[in-house]
């Protein structure tokens, strides 16, 4: 099994680190590339650092894992997939791991994270991928559980490996000890979570973009609901397909 693990938080986040050393400990043939610095909201944008679309790629070396080659690339999470999947960093990847994520990734929102972008981007071409998240709150006060999502990753990556090429899930960890960790449960993703996109428009002629917490009760069996209550949330996700057409009427000829 060859691997790539990307995120969107950074080459030199911690959770990128506990995520290819799961992988590796696998004994899976694991490849670093992230951007090198954070692209957190960037979805599935190809954007590209440079105005000639050429990508800087910048050779670095991982403390704990010295053996495994790592680059830091100047583009989005999403870029690095598609060039990963068209064999820009050695042979194509078969498994794309995504994270893992400095706070939840959860819902329809996950349209608009870098971390899923990656991850949406390999299974459109006909990899598969898991996008990876623990649920670090917006103002933590204590350090993430990052053993706890090591210790979670170990059972759920051999699962994560037999899915079919082009196949996704979006997977969250809760940020707590171990043994308050519940038994991971398959969840469907919430129209809305705890924390939601909060944009203002300034006096200043500028938009102002954030994140704020809600107290909405929050759907029965959904991602959102049970990460709440301390499982694991594995949520199956299609990424761009065929819809039914509406029961539309379309013109035959033009005036």
């Amino acid at each position: 099994m060859r691997v790539l693990v990307t995120n969107d938080d950074g080459i030199d986040a911690p959770g990128l680190l506990v995520l290819a050393r799961c992988a590796a400990e696998q004994g899976w043939e694991v490849v670093v590339a992230a951007p090198e610095t954070e692209a957190s909201g960037t979805s599935a944008g190809l954007t590209a650092a440079a105005a000639d679309r050429r990508v800087a790629v910048a050779d670095r070396t991982l403390p704990e894992l010295p053996g495994t080659p790592a680059h830091a690339v100047a583009a989005h999470p999403g870029l690095i997939a598609l060039s990963a999947c068209h064999g820009a960093f050695g042979p194509p990847p078969d498994l794309v791991l995504s994270g893992v994520n400095l706070g939840a990734n959860i819902g329809r929102q996950i349209l608009h994270s870098g971390t899923a972008g990656a991850a949406l981007t390999a299974s459109i071409n006909d990899t598969r991928a898991a996008a990876i998240s623990l649920d670090v709150p917006l103002h933590p006060v204590e350090p993430p559980h990052w053993d706890t999502a090591a210790a979670v990753l170990r059972d759920l990556l051999p699962l994560v490996a037999e899915q079919e090429p082009g196949r996704l899930v979006n997977i969250n960890i809760p940020d707590r000890e171990l043994a308050d960790v519940g038994p991971a449960r398959w969840a469907g993703l919430a129209r809305v979570g705890q924390v939601r996109s909060r944009v203002v428009r300034s006096a200043e002629g500028q938009i102002e973009v954030g994140s704020a917490l809600v107290d909405d009760e929050l759907e029965p069996g959904t991602d959102a609901a049970l990460l709440l209550a301390g499982h694991v949330t594995v949520s199956p996700v299609r990424s761009v397909h065929d819809a039914e057409a509406p029961h539309w009427i379309l013109p035959e000829t033009w005036a």
